[in-house]
């Protein structure tokens, strides 16, 4: 095995030694936060609909082109994740900007707005920090709830496939930022491309 070989071969154990870590840890209850949708006010319960686990997205909105790719990517994932638990993406954002944003990318999540509020506040990934990227997995036993897991989203990390395709070609994150969209100046323009921006 060569150091990269080895190297994998460490992730990969620690990753399996982090999973049964999760698998075992069980937070302290929270409250029954409520959260505003396109169909009105929404409760925690209400986003675990019929399941026992809610994953939780932590978008910071439609401003932010990391967020972006980090829905982008998990959006694939979603009937996958869907028959596991419940998976709801929540951001500051109004309801229906959310919800224009998300069809613009092509998103199939449930999504809800905290809009800044308690939640947010009290729930986020990183403590000291408010609109935060990131991820919360939820238990409910009857009507308690349950923090079980939480992680933190940032250039790099392990949870957009992104960067380790990246990796392969040399490349991280100082080398690479995404874009809302890869748009390519032609060689030549038909309309002469006077006052073109970009």
């Amino acid at each position: 095995m060569d150091a990269i070989q080895q190297t994998e071969k460490q992730i990969f154990e620690l990753m399996q030694k982090l999973s049964e870590l999760r698998k075992q840890h069980r937070g302290d209850a929270v409250p029954n936060y409520t959260f505003k949708s396109l169909d009105g006010e929404v409760s925690l319960l209400e986003l675990f609909a019929d399941r026992e686990r809610l994953l939780l997205i932590h978008n910071m909105g439609q401003g932010c082109r990391y967020c972006t790719l980090w829905a982008d990517g998990f959006n694939g994932f979603v009937p996958h994740l869907e028959s596991a638990m419940s998976i709801v993406l929540v951001s500051k954002d109004a309801p229906d900007v959310q919800r224009q944003f998300a069809n613009s990318r092509g998103w199939r999540f449930r999504l809800a707005s905290h809009g800044g509020g308690d939640y947010i506040r009290e729930q986020t990934v990183l403590p000291g920090e408010g609109n935060m990227p990131g991820a919360v997995v939820y238990e409910r036993d009857g009507d308690t709830i349950y923090r079980k897991n939480s992680c933190v989203f940032g250039p790099g990390d392990i949870y957009c496939s992104m960067w380790s395709l990246l990796g392969l070609a040399g490349l991280g994150e100082a080398d690479w930022t995404p874009q809302f969209n890869y748009w390519q100046r032609p060689q030549k323009l038909d309309d002469g491309g006077a006052n073109l921006l970009g």
